[in-house]
């Protein structure tokens, strides 16, 4: 019986936004910053910050729901400089900085030098039938037009995305692993890049301590 394989890359947080910038000043004593200068901190913390509820949701629902070949990453992450990175590597001040210095998209060389060459080179590491799930916008060029000049059809892409904002993307992520659904998942070449904004997810009740006996 064949495997379901399916691997997810995940579109990056913006590093050049106001956030970062808390990071990233002088002085800065939060236990993120701090430990941006002192070592290190997990790339998924950090865009998660950056990001907040979007790539929260992004990675919660892929920690959920990978299932790569053995031997390869379940999860990898869209960077500017450095191509696919994984939600693991520990990003330093230095590492923030040159992210927010480098443009991402199709006119940036190193952009495209890096996802293309690590994109590349996960090709030739897993299974052919292997799928590559985008989590991100496939509204531009800037994630797609690369990845599939690498993965060809075997890249997909949630069809409940289109028409999404980022909120609402990474409210659904979130809602559907709370429930234990998993997306279907379609061609990037088979849907619109841009489509009729859906309805809004209905708020998520969040949970409560029980009240103590009167």
């Amino acid at each position: 019986m064949m495997t379901d394989y399916r691997i997810f890359l995940l579109s990056p947080a913006s590093c050049t936004g106001r956030r970062a910038q808390t990071l990233l000043r002088d002085g800065a004593g939060s236990a993120l910053a701090t430990g941006l200068r002192d070592g290190g901190v997990p790339l998924a913390d950090v865009f998660s910050f950056l990001s907040a509820l979007y790539f929260r949701g992004k990675v919660t629902y892929a920690r959920a729901f990978a299932a790569p070949p053995p031997g390869a990453p379940g999860i990898l992450v869209i960077t500017s400089s450095r191509g696919l990175v994984s939600p693991g590597t520990l990003l330093t001040v230095s590492h923030l900085e040159e992210f927010a210095h480098t443009d991402i998209g199709t006119h940036s060389p190193t952009y495209m030098d890096a996802i293309l060459r690590s994109a590349c080179a996960l090709a030739h590491q897993v299974d052919p039938a292997t799928r590559v799930v985008l989590l991100g916008s496939i509204a531009t060029g800037k994630y797609v037009d690369p990845l599939r000049e690498v993965f060809g059809p075997r890249l997909v892409f949630p069809a409940d995305f289109v028409g999404r904002g980022d909120m609402s993307r990474g409210g659904l992520l979130l809602r559907c692993v709370e429930a234990g659904r998993e997306l279907d998942y379609v061609a990037t070449g088979d849907v619109p890049r841009r489509g009729r904004r859906p309805p809004r997810l209905v708020p998520r009740r969040p949970d409560r301590p029980a009240r103590p006996d009167a």
